[in-house]
């Protein structure tokens, strides 16, 4: 019951703790600091990925506190400054936040979330910003690509029994809709979040019976205007179908009720299918949903349509709940700016040898550069926060490591993708309601040109650097010796 009943204050590594103890020992726990989430590498080798995750990132922030179980066992420690603790007993997020909303495309390098603060504040919430959008974006990015895969075929999520824990379960779900699944089979979500959580039946139904088609039979009786059944206990071709074309004119041809499905769960789903398609139109029942299910991925997908399979929908399970493909989204949280005791912004970059972990330093801001016309993004811009971009004249954009590669940009639009989420520890966003987040993620890939969305070898999608930004970021690469 504790475990259900926790405060999520604590679902931190010990080591913001440390360093939180750390900064107020030192005078520096109301030093004002600037961090970025964003992420290197789209998932599975796509061209762009999804964010996900901001509401539940807002209902963290705002009810972040320490209970006095919390203080008590921070004390049991005995690494923990006194006055630090007593600090803790009255804390709460002050700082500000900009993010970009749920449901949009985005790219590796830009900020998903940029994070102002008190240095305590600021780093302390690091695990839990990183720990749902990592989860939640990746399972967006996942549902995108399946969703596209289906060329407008319904997919459902199904994968609750092979999710990773309760949260990852209830919270996938809720990013597979964003990503572009129907509906869900877990209950929770729908019941949460509105998601519409569907579902029939298991193999164990018809085996509870005596015979299949009693058990088809007995189904279309209890739900009539749901009668969707799993025809591959045994064989689909030679009982299965024929038991639910049977059950089909016992119960529901004299109901006149027409609308029904069969889910496929095994087997050679192609030539099924097919198989399956012939003897319901032979019987009358064209108007029968063909499901399927089993393991299915984002290329298994796209082949059965590919091969011609008939289909009407996809039941999706480990391989979207668990990202099985691509496991790990890998968004980090990096300092990029602190402020002197004047309020002066003083950009800070972090150097490695591996140059794909080489920050981009400063507070900053990302515009999206569309087509006038065509209303397709050509570009993202990252700027420094004061800067504004003129969309009614024309822009230079380069390549920021290969400098040379520059282009002169006219007839775009330039919007802002950061909006502000918290300001003096307020929300002062009104947070979109799940379907209006799921049909911007559809304006978004809309918005797309179709060559970014391939699975296989996408278009390189143009992340920029104003020359502005990139100019502090030189500078500071070339004084890295003098430090």
């Amino acid at each position: 019951m504790k475990y259900m009943n926790r405060n999520l204050t604590m679902l931190t590594d010990f080591y913001e703790l440390t360093m939180g103890n750390g900064y107020f020992k030192c005078g520096m726990k109301d030093r004002i600091v600037y961090f970025d989430v964003f992420y290197r590498d789209n998932p599975d080798g796509g061209g762009f990925a999804v964010v996900a995750g901001l509401e539940q990132v807002v209902e963290y922030i705002r009810d972040l506190h320490f209970d006095e179980d919390d203080i008590e066992f921070l004390r049991s420690k005995g690494c923990f400054d006194r006055d630090f603790l007593k600090y803790l007993k009255n804390f709460s997020f002050t700082g500000d936040i900009w993010a970009v909303p749920e449901g949009t495309v985005v790219f590796p390098g830009e900020p998903l979330m940029t994070v102002r603060a008190p240095a305590i504040e600021a780093q302390f919430i690091e695990t839990y910003v990183l720990m749902v959008i990592n989860h939640e974006s990746l399972i967006a990015t996942k549902a995108a690509r399946l969703t596209r895969a289906a060329r407008g075929r319904a997919v459902a999520e199904f994968g609750s029994r092979r999710a990773q824990g309760a949260d990852a379960a209830i919270l996938g779900a809720r990013a597979a809709y964003i990503g572009g699944c129907g509906s869900t089979a877990c209950t929770i979500t729908d019941e949460l979040y509105g998601v519409p959580a569907t579902g029939t039946m298991a193999h164990s139904w018809v085996q509870m019976f005596d015979d299949e088609y009693t058990a088809f039979k007995t189904y279309c009786e209890l739900y009539p205007d749901n009668a969707t059944l799993l025809v591959d206990t045994y064989n689909v071709i030679s009982s299965g179908i024929p038991n639910a074309i049977r059950a089909f004119n016992d119960v529901l041809k004299p109901k006149g009720i027409k609308k029904c499905g069969i889910r496929i769960d095994s087997g050679d789903i192609t030539y099924l299918s097919k198989k399956v398609r012939a003897m319901l139109d032979d019987a009358g029942w064209n108007e029968c949903r063909i499901i399927v299910s089993n393991s299915l991925d984002e290329y298994i997908i796209r082949e059965l349509i590919r091969q011609g399979a008939e289909i009407d929908g996809f039941g999706v399970g480990e391989r979207l709940i668990t990202s099985k493909s691509h496991p790990v989204f890998g968004a980090v949280y990096k300092l990029c700016a602190v402020e002197d005791e004047n309020g002066n912004i003083i950009p800070k970059i972090k150097i490695s040898e591996n140059v794909g972990k080489i920050t981009t330093p400063h507070f900053k801001k990302v515009y999206r550069l569309r087509g006038r016309d065509s209303g397709k993004a050509e570009a993202d811009l990252i700027c420094l926060y004061n800067e504004t971009v003129d969309d009614s004249k024309p822009i230079e954009i380069f390549d920021p490591e290969h400098t040379w590669k520059r282009k002169i940009m006219e007839n775009y639009t330039a919007s802002e993708l950061l909006v502000k989420v918290f300001e003096n520890g307020k929300l002062v966003y009104d947070l979109p309601s799940l379907e209006e987040i799921r049909n911007h993620h559809i304006r978004e890939i809309e918005g797309m040109w179709e060559e970014v969305k391939r699975f296989t070898n996408p278009h390189n999608y143009y992340v920029d650097l104003s020359q502005n930004l990139w100019d502090v970021k030189n500078k500071m690469l070339l004084n890295r010796n003098k430090k």
